[in-house]
């Protein structure tokens, strides 16, 4: 008798969630196309909705059955992969320096403009945060620092908080590109410094958005606001340094390709309530939250980026433009040996890189080879209107 293989029946997600309320959701709030289509990826990910395959074994003649992701990078099924491939790619920038983790946040003051405004504002916070460490880097170290910026725009209960996470490479590449120049020690920048600079900055291209009409906001309300943003103390955070290379890629692998909540996170689903586990920062302590379907739903739908936003960022000597031209440049400055073009790994290397799995090997047998038997063809389910409609 053929043993056929399906996918396994995963624990509780956000995909169920909005499976069983996306209607209720839709009962309170719009659903905007930009959601639409996030939603309903998520909705197919991994279901015979968006095809797959199906592969047979040729010694024991075990038929495995696996359906595509949807590649969403809102998805928290299908963060894994990319993230491994573009840390894969990272390898070869890292240089035996200290590395700096900076965080800059924006006042929740203004996160009613940035909801409404996102692509605008959040390329502000981009430049903000970007030209600030550039110009530190050129009036205190004298020369071209080279940093990655990832944006997140939530906190642990899925509120907006619009923040930055940099990292930052421990020297510069001197103004003639004949030197590459160390930071001294665990000391990069003052953090108090590093704020009121970036509060300037971020200011400054605020007001120029809006004198350019790419936000509108009236004039005594953007006063108001102007006058409480510059009483206020900007938080940018100056961590400790990650002071050995090989554990950089582990500690990017914490910020980079992460979506509001991971599945990991959702507890439990009843009478309409959903609970969702919590890190209190403060007291270092897990908690719960519990909250209706709709709000939950709602707070995840906030964190959606604009269509081709980029959202992981590289600035100075690691610019894409020059990024490897200036890491030959500094590598051979550091007198350390040039880096080889690697191919990139295919998808069963990865696996077997990371899980010591071979998937081409019978998962029953372990002598057999997984053959190509057949391909699933897509039948994308229909869109959340249509649920709701037929709901109705």
């Amino acid at each position: 008798m053929t043993q056929i293989i399906t996918p396994k029946k995963y624990r509780l997600e956000l995909a169920h969630i909005l499976h069983k309320h996306i209607c209720d959701y839709q009962n309170h709030y719009r659903l905007w196309p930009e959601h639409k289509k996030i939603v309903s990826d998520l909705l197919n990910c991994r279901t015979a909705h968006l095809g797959g395959h199906i592969d047979r074994c040729d010694n024991c003649g075990t038929v495995r059955i696996t359906y595509h992701s949807c590649r969403n990078r809102h998805c928290p099924k299908c963060q894994h992969m990319p993230r491994e491939r573009w840390l894969e790619k990272r390898k070869d920038e890292i240089l035996p320096l200290n590395y700096f983790h900076v965080v800059f946040t924006l006042p929740h003051d203004l996160n009613a403009i940035i909801l409404n405004n996102k692509k605008v504002m959040l390329n502000c916070l981009f430049a903000a945060a970007s030209k600030t460490l550039l110009t530190f880097g050129k009036n205190q170290l004298n020369g071209t620092p080279g940093f990655l910026a990832i944006l997140h725009t939530w906190d642990q209960k899925l509120k907006a908080h619009f923040h930055l996470h940099c990292l930052v490479a421990g020297g510069v590449v001197s103004k003639d590109a004949k030197r590459f120049i160390p930071s001294t020690g665990d000391y990069l920048f003052n953090q108090q410094a590093l704020s009121l600079v970036f509060r300037a900055k971020f200011m400054q291209y605020m007001a120029d958005a809006r004198l350019n009409k790419k936000i509108r906001l009236p004039a005594d309300a953007y006063q108001k606001l102007k006058h409480t943003l510059f009483i206020k103390t900007w938080v940018v955070s100056v961590r400790d340094s990650v002071k050995r290379p090989e554990y950089v890629l582990e500690y990017l692998a914490r910020y980079t390709h992460r979506v509001a909540i991971a599945n990991s996170r959702i507890k439990s689903l009843k009478n309409g309530m959903v609970t969702f586990t919590a890190k209190n920062r403060k007291n270092n302590r897990t908690e719960s939250i519990t909250a209706t379907a709709v709000e939950f739903i709602r707070r995840f739908l906030l964190h959606t980026l604009p269509k081709g936003f980029v959202r992981i960022r590289h600035y100075g000597f690691l610019a894409n433009r020059s990024r490897m031209a200036n890491l030959k440049t500094i590598r051979s400055l550091l007198k350390l040996p040039a880096q080889l073009a690697k191919a990139s790994a295919s998808l069963q290397q990865m696996m077997l890189q990371l899980t010591g799995i071979d998937i081409t090997t019978c998962p029953c047998c372990h002598q057999g080879n997984m053959q190509l038997l057949l391909e699933i063809p897509m039948h994308r389910a229909r869109a959340p209107t249509h649920l709701l409609a037929a709901a109705r």
